[in-house]
């Protein structure tokens, strides 16, 4: 038995049923933002009003409905909390072995201001992982590095959150823009441009942004060369790259440019003083004192080049994983090994979606694969186990930090799969559509709104890439509608649904796990929510000119 969507369940009011569908995302952020309530419960709450809305106020059969919490709780578990969990286990090794410590000291070697610190990790290494992996592993990895650097646990969550938004779009390498013409039959070529004269300048703003979010507005004009410099050497190579070969390889050129340039810089140039947090100061300057009573000799001497490059090897061999991983080529011949796929029971091709969201009724495919091989989390595994045996621990030392690490994250795994399943059944219902809906009946503001759109997307269900699949179709009718060109509205998508990167409930538990505050994910939502809100405002501002000003800048597919 099959089931067709309907968008106005209540009344017949587009405004009225996108109120009731909006319920439980306002209840899942509500009760983390402002009851305290810890994040595996209300990421549950959260999925018990979507079910009872679904089932109650859609007409969703309760089969189809469970079936489609349980297929998004599967892949909460797999790959996204696969991501975390071994993510997580290659940090643990560094820290079990004391080689973060050398690798923290060769960072301070490069700058001990913790603004540099920020814009290395936070920003350009972070990138690199986006571009290569996505799905939540730069946060999970850059927000670890960060509080073994030193970070306290609540800037390190949020810095992370709020430096991995321009990327995006590109990640995985490439696979948001890929999708999104794959979904909306539009030019590749053309959405990979249009999203590369939008993004570019916000590569260019979120370094300055995320210094100020640090350490104020002075804090940030101080290092400004180094804002500079970092934003600049990516947003022009992601401007050449998205418009001149297509969206594979945007942030992994980008962002080694940007690596490379900051590395140059800051053996010419640092600032004038040393930024750190405010309990740290007391510290260091106790350090100092106590470094020129017994004089200059009794000061430690840092690593040597031999002994950063083995404690920077784990790092390196996790990147070339990452990156072999996210190469269609491997991914192809690992599924070819071992890919089960099943079509969901109660669930595949039964949920049909109806114009406008889809062009023609369109019925919802519903497949899970157990892609063990292929999966971004097991190159992180592989990474940790190669990178623990040359570091000297035994089989018996990498099972017992693996059990430690899985101890540690298994509520994290619980709310990952509760979000997750949340989101699936908002997908599968339409209250997600709903709500879709109610930003495309805008009108002529709707080149302001259409990133907006692209940025709930991102906040209910955790991916660019699932935003584009969710609203990239609705984008395009919507242009339609008003003449706007379907270009620029479906490369809004993506580029708005970066900035809710942020704070979709997913990455926001990543971060958490990432830096040791599971029960605290309402603290991080409350530290970034608003800077998604502001920049995803200025992602439309700058669409609603591209769309009525700047007409030029939109790209004519050939």
């Amino acid at each position: 038995m099959s089931w067709t969507q309907t968008y106005t369940p209540v009344a017949g009011s587009l405004i009225v049923s996108a109120l009731v569908a909006a319920l439980p995302v306002v209840a899942l952020l509500g009760a983390l933002a402002f009851f305290h309530v810890k994040a595996h419960w209300a990421a549950l709450i959260g999925l018990v009003l979507a079910l009872g809305i679904a089932i109650g106020v859609y007409g969703m059969p309760a089969s189809m409905a469970g079936a489609a919490a349980l297929n998004g709780a599967a892949f909460g578990l797999l790959p996204i909390g696969w991501i975390v969990l071994n993510a997580i286990f290659v940090y643990d090794i560094t820290v079990r072995t004391g080689k973060f410590e050398v690798v923290k000291e060769t960072i301070a070697g490069l700058a001990s201001d913790r603004r540099i610190q920020v814009l290395l990790i936070g920003f350009s290494f972070g990138a690199f992982i986006e571009g290569a992996a996505g799905f939540g592993t730069p946060v999970a990895i850059s927000a670890a590095m960060l509080i073994g650097l030193g970070f306290k646990p609540l800037p390190a969550a949020g810095l992370a959150l709020i430096g991995n938004t321009a990327p995006v779009a590109y990640g995985a390498l490439g696979t948001p823009i890929i999708t999104l013409a794959k979904v909306t039959g539009l030019n590749e070529l053309a959405l990979s441009a249009m999203t590369g004269r939008q993004l570019p300048l916000f590569s260019l703003i979120v370094p300055f942004w995320l210094v100020w979010a640090m350490a104020g507005f002075r804090g940030m004009v101080e290092v400004w060369p180094a804002c500079l410099v970092a934003g600049l050497f990516f947003a022009v190579p992601q401007f050449v790259v998205s418009n001149f070969y297509g969206p594979s390889l945007v942030d992994i050129v980008a962002a080694a440019v940007s690596l490379l340039a900051m590395y140059v810089l800051l053996k010419v140039w640092q600032p004038r003083s040393v930024w750190r947090f405010h309990d740290e100061r007391d510290a260091d300057a106790a350090l100092a004192a106590a470094r020129k009573s017994v004089g200059a000799a009794a000061a430690r001497r840092g690593p040597t080049a031999a002994e950063g490059l083995v404690a920077w090897l784990p790092w390196i061999i996790l990147s070339v994983f990452v990156f072999a991983w996210g190469l269609p080529s491997v991914k192809t011949w690992m599924n070819g090994i071992f890919n089960p796929t099943w079509e969901v029971p109660f669930l595949h091709n039964l949920v049909h979606k109806a114009p406008p969201v889809s062009k023609v009724l369109a019925p919802e495919a519903a497949k899970y694969s157990l892609n063990m091989l292929s999966a971004t989390g097991t190159g992180l595994l592989l990474s940790g186990v190669v990178s623990g045996l040359i570091l000297k621990l035994g089989p018996g030392d990498l099972l017992r930090t693996y059990l430690g690490t899985l101890k540690r994250v298994r509520f994290s795994l619980l709310t990952i799969a509760a979000m997750l399943a949340l989101g699936f059944t908002t997908r599968f219902s339409g209250s997600d559509s709903t709500m879709g809906l109610a930003f495309a009946s805008t009108g002529h503001l709707f080149p302001f709104f259409s990133p907006l759109l692209g940025w709930l997307g991102v906040a209910l269900t955790g991916s660019d890439t699932s935003s584009n699949v969710l609203f990239g179709n609705l984008q395009v009718v919507s242009a339609q509608q008003i003449g706007m060109n379907p270009i620029l509205a479906a490369a809004s998508n993506s580029s708005g649904g970066v900035m809710g990167k942020m704070i979709d409930a997913q990455s926001i538990v990543v971060a958490s796990v990432a830096t040791g505050q599971h029960g605290h994910e309402g603290i991080i939502l409350r530290y970034v929510f608003w800077h998604s809100l502001v920049l995803a405002c200025l992602v439309g501002v700058v669409v609603f000119l591209q769309a009525y000003v700047f007409t030029g800048m939109v790209p004519i597919p050939h």
